[in-house]
């Protein structure tokens, strides 16, 4: 899997030197609200080591791409997306609080969605939010994705249950930058 790259952006596959920076992004209650709950150290390695596997076209694990500020070198966030048929997939992102709000994402998620639909064989793209979670449901309908419906009581949050949001992106309708 090649890297991504955007005018101030490089996006390339998680690497094992990049366990803290996913280790702290997964422990952030601010990037977590609205994901999953406080889980044990041991889970979050078990997540991040199931991204590590080498992704082709097809795979059935998550392409997890680390999103970096390509002057700098900097770790933002991650992006990426995981088949659930063969022609469609759901994509995903997670920002350090410090990278959010200054268009980092709305570019990588151009870019993830610009190889998708380009190279990955991609018909469809999905998303699925928690209702609340206003930033990502801005920067998927800024990229193009459009809320497909709402699923009542659909994931259950620290013991409360909340409705989900549905998006998807067809290939058809997605507008290349």
């Amino acid at each position: 899997m090649p890297a991504l790259i955007t005018s101030r952006l490089t996006c390339s596959p998680l690497q094992e030197q990049d366990w803290p920076f996913f280790l702290s992004l997964q422990q952030d209650p601010a990037v977590m609200r609205f994901v999953a709950q406080n889980r044990p150290v041991a889970d979050i390695r078990d997540a991040f080591e199931s991204r590590l596997t080498p992704w082709i076209s097809g795979s059935t694990h998550w392409l997890c791409l680390v999103v970096r500020d390509t002057a700098r070198q900097i770790p933002l966030g991650v992006t990426g997306y995981i088949h659930r048929e063969e022609d469609c997939a759901e994509v995903g992102f997670l920002f350090a609080p410090p990278a959010q709000g200054k268009g980092f994402g709305f570019e990588s998620l151009q870019a993830l969605c610009d190889f998708a639909f380009t190279q990955g064989n991609i018909r469809r793209l999905t998303a699925t939010v928690t209702v609340g979670n206003m930033a990502s449901r801005k920067l998927l309908e800024k990229t193009g994705f459009r809320l497909e419906g709402e699923l009542r009581e659909s994931y259950s949050l620290a013991g409360i249950w909340h409705n989900d949001w549905l998006f998807g992106l067809l290939k058809k309708e997605y507008v290349q930058p």
